[in-house]
């Protein structure tokens, strides 16, 4: 038994010793791994140990319907040092190490500060102990921002060197602030996305998706490694024509200054497929100067006045009533409608006294329409409102923009009290409201033989240059009014300009058709009696009036001296319609040409490739068939004799300010602003000075100032 118990005993003690030697060596392993062999383990877990990061798709381009790009991205960077994170990483002392290589690699990269500047700088922020500190004060672009991760220490991640940064979705518009209302904008952040416009409306096409990466420490240094490529937004190609708008933008800017007017806005529109081929908006700055605040385009509603009256004058021709004959006696210009004074705005020269509706309609004539609205609407007038809905001249378009709004006719059925007054001042434009678009709308119908098309702002969606979706034209009413209605009414608008109040909206080359308001503005709850009287002077309407191609409103809200519709708006249309009909309609050049005549045109310097164009088809003697076509600007300037032009290409260094002088500003702003220079703009005409030098040193992000005269 002894002899048993000794051999069990014996056993216990050698596995206990064995087990104590095993723990002891787990332990003495464990010791070595944690600190002699600590930087080899470590490093091992770096070639794992992954953080994952987002990678921003390009935000995609907004280009115009003739192909010119609108609006473009272009990141920039602001960039910072975490010098907490550097320290508890232990990488303070490389800093250190480094900081003469990295202060010199700085100045190299930006010039404007120098190596002590820098030293000193960064020395501050790592006193200060800062873990968001503002390493250069301006915004960089990319290529600067990659030459910066190159440095020692930056070129360590966020938690290890504590270099990080701040990323901006920086959209470049190379034509300024052409459109800008309607292109849109997006917010710095570029996570924010878009604010409002085009960029808002088709924010998920153009934003794109993030992609993802990681880093991985591979032989001792960091690389990305890309799990999910980015992919990038998509471009929308717009209707909005690069020249229209510049047309339409100058003559609308030039009368409000003209004018010293509140606001104003002109749209054109293509009659057939209803692209806006123009859109502008302008609002008079705390500086006088005209600006886009908002698309009031598709936002203002205002009370239509005059131009109203076509769609009265309508319905009653639809439902049989009256004839472009039917006569009114609108007496001395003054009728009491229902208690309240109906005037003619020639009262106090004795009216119109017995008129047609033709010469209704010419002469705007407040008491002949609001007559016979009221005679033969004044027992029914759901009827009168049913006949102006049957015209789709209230339905909602639902064009995409944020702030749009929804023209607002309200009959007896939307009304808690309907007065015997509402129908005589609905029928004039009073009592209604709609943003001019709409109105524009309905206008472009009566053009488009009765046909009303949905306005559209984009053609179609492309990718890496292939077209991937189309928006065809969409019908809102296959047919607005019988055809007898549509003859009469068209009939009519032509005599209108022709005969009538808005001869100024006319032209000597074409025919044109339309309407003309001039609308009192109510001043809010304190009505049309405020002291200072508003107006809102328009003319919509059409051109040529044979056969129609685009359609047009001009709006301008509180304009200086005596309003009038005709005069003040119908001579914005006037010049819009002639120069949109010069340039677009394809007039045969060479009938303008006097053979006895020397016709060697002002060549402005800038893209001769347009200039050539030109002087082929007025085959002007020069060289023009000497320039390549191409869709991409050649720039060059044009050296002309009594007989003879002479187009010249000029080469630009890439590193070195261009010469702009004897550019317009549109080709100046263009070449400028794709080198990276931020312009501003003084006077109008052509470029007779530039506050930096031609062949001056360029430096992204300067701002030079372009002096213009006529």
């Amino acid at each position: 038994m002894t002899s048993n118990k000794d051999k069990i005993l014996l056993r216990y003690t050698g596995f206990i010793f064995i087990m104590g030697i095993l723990v002891i060596t787990v332990i003495v392993k464990a010791i070595i791994i944690m600190f002699a062999e600590k930087g080899y383990w470590m490093e091992v877990a770096d070639r794992y140990v992954s953080e994952t990061k987002k990678i921003p798709p390009t935000r995609g381009n907004i280009i115009s319907s003739d192909g010119k790009l609108m609006a473009s991205s272009l990141p920039e960077y602001r960039i910072y040092m975490d010098f907490v994170a550097a320290q508890n990483a232990g990488n303070d002392s490389t800093l250190m190490n480094h900081l003469t290589e990295i202060c010199e690699g700085l100045h190299q990269i930006f010039p404007d500060k120098s190596a002590k500047e820098f030293k000193r700088h960064i020395l501050n922020g790592r006193k200060k102990k800062s873990r968001n500190y503002l390493l250069y004060p301006k915004r960089i672009s990319y290529i600067e921002y990659k030459e910066v991760k190159k440095l020692p220490v930056f070129n360590l991640n966020k938690n290890k060197g504590g270099f990080h940064e701040l990323a901006y979705n920086q959209r470049k518009k190379p034509f300024g602030s052409l459109a800008a209302r309607t292109l849109g904008d997006v917010y710095a952040d570029a996570t924010m996305g878009a604010k409002n416009g085009l960029e808002l409306t088709y924010d998920s096409i153009l934003r794109g998706k993030d992609g993802a990466m990681h880093r991985q420490k591979v032989r001792g240094t960091y690389v990305d490694i890309v799990d999910v490529p980015p992919v990038d937004g998509c471009d929308i190609i717009t209707t909005i024509d690069v020249d229209m708008q510049d047309i339409a933008e100058k003559a609308l800017v030039d009368q409000l200054k003209n004018l010293n007017a509140q606001s104003g806005v002109a749209i054109v529109m293509e009659v057939a497929t209803g692209k806006v081929r123009a859109n502008v908006n302008m609002r008079r700055g705390n500086d006088g100067s005209y600006y886009e605040m908002r698309n009031d385009a598709v936002s203002n509603l205002m009370e239509p006045g005059s131009t109203f009256k076509t769609a009265s004058i309508m319905v009653a021709l639809e439902d049989g009533y009256i004839t472009p004959d039917y006569v009114v006696d609108t007496g001395n210009g003054i009728v009491n409608m229902h208690g309240s004074n109906m005037k003619d705005w020639n009262w106090h020269h004795g009216g119109y006294g017995k008129i047609d509706v033709t010469h209704i309609l010419g002469y705007s004539s407040n008491v002949g329409v609001s007559t016979i609205i009221d005679r033969f609407y004044g027992n029914n007038p759901q009827k009168f409102i049913d006949g102006l809905r049957r015209m789709s001249i209230d339905k909602p378009l639902n064009l995409g923009f944020v702030g749009e709004a929804s023209p607002r006719i309200r009959g007896p059925k939307e009304r808690s009290y309907f007065a015997k007054t509402t129908l005589p001042w609905m029928s004039i434009g009073y009592e209604t409201m709609f943003p001019p678009i709409y109105l524009l709308n309905f206008y472009n119908a009566i053009a488009n033989n009765g046909v009303m098309v949905k306005p559209k702002f984009v053609e179609a969606i492309s990718k890496d240059g292939e077209i991937i979706k189309e928006y065809p034209t969409e019908i809102v009413n296959p047919k607005i009014c019988s055809d007898k209605t549509l003859e009469q009414i068209r009939t009519m608008l032509q005599k209108v300009v022709a005969e009538g109040l808005a001869k100024q909206a006319g032209s000597k080359q074409f025919h044109v058709s339309g309407k003309t308001g001039t609308a009192q503005i109510s001043q809010g709850t304190k009505g049309y009696k405020s002291g200072k009287t508003k107006y809102l002077v328009s003319f919509c309407g059409f051109f040529p009036s044979e056969n129609p191609q685009y359609s047009c409103i001009v709006s301008i809200e509180d304009p200086g001296g005596y309003p009038s519709g005709g005069v003040q708006a119908g001579s914005v249309f006037s010049r819009i319609a002639e120069r949109i009909y010069a340039k677009h309609l394809y007039i045969d050049l060479s009938n303008a040409k006097d053979s006895a005549a020397i016709l060697i045109p002002d060549i402005k310097n800038g893209d001769i490739g347009e200039a050539a164009q030109v002087l082929q088809a007025l085959n002007i003697n020069s060289n023009s068939s000497s320039i390549p076509a191409s869709n991409a600007p050649i720039w060059g300037k044009a050296v002309n004799t009594t007989n003879y032009a002479d187009l010249k290409q000029t080469a630009y260094n890439k590193q070195l300010v261009p010469d702009v002088k004897g550019m317009g500003a549109k080709d100046a702003v263009y070449l400028l602003e794709s080198k990276g220079l931020h312009v501003r703009l003084s006077g109008m005409g052509k470029v007779t000075a530039q506050s930096i030098a031609p062949g001056s040193y360029l430096r992204k992000g300067q701002t030079i100032t372009l002096t213009l005269k006529n």
